[in-house]
């Protein structure tokens, strides 16, 4: 059964449990996002479980899960399911929204359509016209006297994103930076308009991979340094991953990668104690490059090529400096590491952060996490402990965010 539910109208749900689709047609000028946010009866998140966006798209009680959008011959479809079943504690209602977050708004995008569906019964749901928002409550679903209900909203926002998140009391920091001289070449985090901070959680420890989402891509060559807020960049078919150093010493690179099912796999030439040595992953998915040739000879460069699938939630590159190699400073070797997406984007992740203990033999310049928006780059700049040749170990943190702990994995092969 198909029904039409107008702006204003809710109506009861067949079944407690089904799906909502947003599709509109695909424009290279716009870039949506879908979030959901679980509310209580004061229509405010409990806290960052309470947010269902593309980083966080679960929620721990089943009650909403976000499936990665997908492109249907000219249409993009997003789509979440819900189960009002399993609303936890204190929650009675979720509030399903979408930003545009080219700053375009929706009055440029056509066909935009919401529907709702549970077991044989459709619900569709059509907007009037916008002029300047972007940011929109679409639809909410909510229990009453023991019913699944939904109603349609599509109210608009100015503030897209920060007027969303305040409406719903979650932080929204703004971070600009002062515009470079030359507006091709970015030498911070500096997109056209102040980055809008979506806060998740408050956490103290100091390997959290990411407490703060940036909710917007950037463009250009970026600089990023530890404590600086994480950026998000254009996912393309291969980006590479470059360590360099000055010459004067022998550093060699791994990666971590961390999997959908929880597994941790090192992409290394060589072996620790219980790995063996593996150049690639993934049928190339994440691969070993080795020594970059005919650069410079006062530069050392090593690679990682990345070819993302959707099995891999996280990539961590590491630097290592042997004990049978002699003296490595990161200090005095001027580490960095750069991502590159070939498309005009480099992230650039420097070791300023270092001292010149030649006993410390790892470095983790930043981590990758691979979304279906993009790949969001962290600056973290960890070291191990002097004398430790233990790789380090990732593990999903509270946030449904890929962490690292130094130290904690197996002894590296001596070289």
């Amino acid at each position: 059964m198909n029904q039409f539910l107008q702006m204003g109208a809710n109506t009861v749900l067949s079944s407690p449990n089904g799906n909502v689709t947003v599709s509109y047609e695909i424009s290279n000028s716009i870039d949506i996002s879908l979030t959901a946010f679980l509310l209580t009866d004061s229509e405010k998140v409990q806290g960052d479980s309470g947010i269902i966006f593309y980083n966080q798209p679960k929620s721990s009680s089943g009650v909403a899960s976000l499936i990665p959008s997908e492109k249907v011959g000219n249409t993009k479809v997003h789509k979440i399911n819900f189960d009002m079943s399993k609303v936890p504690e204190g929650i009675t209602k979720i509030a399903i929204t979408l930003t545009e977050d080219n700053s375009t708004g929706f009055s440029c995008i056509k066909n935009l359509k919401a529907e709702i569906c549970t077991d044989h019964s459709t619900i569709q749901l059509t907007p009037s016209n916008f002029t300047n928002e972007n940011g929109i409550v679409v639809l909410e679903l909510y229990l009453r006297n023991g019913q699944t209900k939904a109603k349609s909203i599509w109210r608009g926002f100015d503030s897209g994103l920060e007027g969303l998140c305040k409406n719903y009391g979650v932080e929204v920091e703004s971070n600009e930076q002062n515009k470079p001289s030359e507006p091709k070449t970015i030498q911070k985090q500096t997109p056209k308009e102040p980055d809008k901070i979506l806060t998740v959680s408050e956490n103290k420890n100091r390997q959290n991979t990411l407490s703060t989402i940036s909710l917007e891509k950037v463009k250009g060559k970026i600089s990023l340094d530890k404590g600086q807020k994480p950026v998000i960049i254009e996912k393309t078919p291969e980006i590479t991953a470059t360590v360099s150093w000055k010459t004067g010493t022998d550093y060699d690179i791994y990666a971590l990668v961390y999997t959908k099912k929880g597994k941790q796999i090192d992409v290394a030439m060589f072996g620790a104690k219980g790995t063996p040595p593996l150049k690639s992953f993934g049928n190339g998915a994440v691969e070993h490059m080795g020594d970059v040739r005919g650069y410079n000879h006062s530069t050392k460069k090593e690679e990682i090529k990345l070819r993302l699938n959707n099995d891999i939630l996280a990539v961590v590159p590491v630097v290592y400096s042997a004990q049978s190699n002699g003296a490595g400073s990161f200090y005095r070797y001027k580490v960095s590491m750069s991502i590159d997406n070939h498309n005009g984007t480099s992230v650039t992740i420097f070791a300023k952060n270092a001292n010149n203990n030649d006993r410390i033999y790892s470095c983790v310049p930043g981590i990758l996490h691979n979304t279906q928006d993009g790949v969001i780059i962290s600056p973290l700049e960890l070291y191990s402990t002097p004398n430790s040749e233990n790789r380090p170990v990732l593990r999903m943190g509270s946030s449904h965010m890929v962490e690292v702990i130094m130290d904690k994995g197996p002894k590296n092969d001596y070289k």
